[in-house]
């Protein structure tokens, strides 16, 4: 076996011996033939962020060649709501490099994600996968560059409360057992992430903790390793997928919603992303940030009033986005500074060699690390459209790259303190939108920086804005803010959002 597979948790890798990017048709019939693989489930993406599914029981080989190459169709207005129900069929056809084994059926089954094409044959230039791809394919096109990316997953469990070992309010931050309740759940989540194809960074509990009456809420979060955008974004809507089967077969709750209760920490989808040149970190050189770093975080910043419409898409996202939660209200960046918008983690910058100091019979090995350097948008939440996300990202990335003054900006939005017990700075900072319909107004306003080089088309654009202004929530965060029984009711709402 090679570096890569041999200690690979994808059984499809481990067989075939190859990296899933090398999965071929014949591949995937090997391995079927050869783990008595009884059906094939066809996962595509929905308009709700969902991950849905189209079973087939493989009645022989021909069929099942013919299932793998050709695809099936579906109801695309029953999918997407720009779709019209008199021209709505469409192709799902599968990506053979996402195929995985379902680790919860009792029958042996293969899952596969798959893309959207239209009658003609063509990939369906709405879709948001496709949009990723063409987003990406510009970057590169545009620039040499390509875009990695990951997310930090945030859900709460919400379950029956014990007796023994409470867990203290809002203190819940790594956590261990036994006043972390979920531990166990989270770890068979992450191996059953890993197994479909996930790169998973590591897992841990996170700082929402509290009881209400009988229920007891536990947050925890899942952080996964920087891939291909498109990778990223795939691996993220499986992780969701598996996550709340298992907490189905569990029999409790877990829910990905921006807010929770009132005075409690909400959920985030932290993306860390990192710009590459032929395999190699161009954010960091000689332990400091590159100028090409600090462009892509103009781009960022300067995009991020419209980046919500995408990673931030129900009214209670914006009653996330609040002072002194560990979530961004103000568009500016820093290093290691949980009250800005984009961070520049601790990274392992320069030659470290802390393991030997802390482990002396180790040889003196000096060793670079800054290949592990990211930034982190810290404004999206689990109600995102991680491909259109992940979309506005490369095209973020791409106009940070193109502006004419992207180093002043970087320059003058840089914060060294703590926003929110520095009013004076605070003063000089633009703001990210309130609501729902303040960020279709963005979308709106810089609507042409997403539809050149046609990666966007003027209807997504115009869709996404008109389902944003549905909400109608201009003035909900003045009007409802003391009120939480009123804030519990929209909580309801958006419970289980994308």
């Amino acid at each position: 076996m090679n570096n890569y597979t041999e200690m690979n948790p994808n059984p499809l890798v481990q067989y075939l011996n190859k990296p899933p990017e090398e999965f071929t048709k014949g591949d995937l019939i090997r391995y079927i033939e050869d783990h008595d693989i009884s059906m094939i489930n066809f996962r595509y993406y929905g308009w709700d962020g969902r991950l849905k599914c189209l079973n087939f029981v493989i009645n022989s080989k021909q069929h099942l060649d013919n299932i793998l190459s050709c695809g099936e169709r579906v109801d695309g207005s029953s999918l997407f709501s720009f779709i019209e129900a008199g021209s709505s069929d469409l192709y799902v056809i599968p990506r053979y490099k996402t195929a995985f084994v379902n680790p919860f059926t009792e029958v042996p089954t293969l899952d596969i994600l798959c893309s959207y094409y239209n009658k003609d044959g063509l990939p369906l230039i709405n879709s948001p996968e496709y949009i990723l791809k063409k987003a990406h394919r510009v970057l590169k096109e545009r620039t040499g560059f390509t875009l990695e990316a990951m997310g930090e997953l945030e859900y709460y469990i919400i379950s029956d409360k014990g007796s023994l070992f409470g867990a203290t309010d809002q203190k819940g931050y790594h956590e261990a057992e036994p006043f972390s309740k979920w531990g166990r759940f989270r770890r068979k989540a992450m191996l059953a992430i890993a197994q479909a194809g996930g790169l998973i960074k590591y897992g841990h509990s996170e700082v929402g903790n509290f009881s209400v009456d009988s229920l007891e809420y536990e947050q925890n979060e899942i952080e996964f390793l920087p891939t291909q955008i498109e990778d990223a974004a795939d691996q993220l809507l499986i992780a969701k997928w598996i996550l709340r089967i298992l907490a189905y077969k569990h029999g409790v709750t877990i829910t990905f919603a921006p807010k929770i209760t009132a005075g409690k920490a909400g959920s985030g989808l932290h993306i860390h992303s990192k710009i590459m040149k032929q395999g190699t970190n161009m954010m960091i050189k000689k332990g400091e940030l590159t100028d090409l770093a600090k462009k892509v975080i103009a781009g960022y910043l300067d995009l991020s009033p419209s980046l919500t419409a995408f990673g931030n898409l129900n009214p209670m996202s914006y009653f996330r986005l609040v002072p002194h939660h560990e979530a961004p209200t103000n568009i500016c960046w820093g290093d290691r500074n949980r009250s800005v918008l984009v961070r520049v983690p601790l990274g392992w910058s320069g030659k470290l060699n802390m393991a030997k100091e802390t482990n002396p019979l180790e040889k003196d090995e000096q060793q670079d690390f800054s290949q592990r350097q990211t930034i982190e948008l810290r404004s999206p939440d689990g109600s995102a459209d991680v491909y259109l996300l992940m979309a506005g990202l490369a095209i973020a990335a791409r106009h940070g790259i193109e502006m004419e003054n992207a180093l002043e900006y970087a320059k003058k939005t840089y914060v060294d303190v703590d926003i929110f017990k520095d009013k004076n700075r605070l003063k000089e900072l633009n703001h990210l939108p309130g609501s729902c319909w303040e960020s279709a107004e963005f979308l709106q306003k810089q609507k042409d920086i997403y539809l050149k080089y046609g990666v966007f088309t003027e209807g997504t654009i115009n869709g996404i804005t008109e389902h944003l202004r549905k909400f109608n929530d201009r003035n909900l965060r003045k009007e409802i803010e003391d009120k939480p029984e009123e804030i519990l009711k929209m909580v309801k709402q958006y419970f289980h959002c994308g």
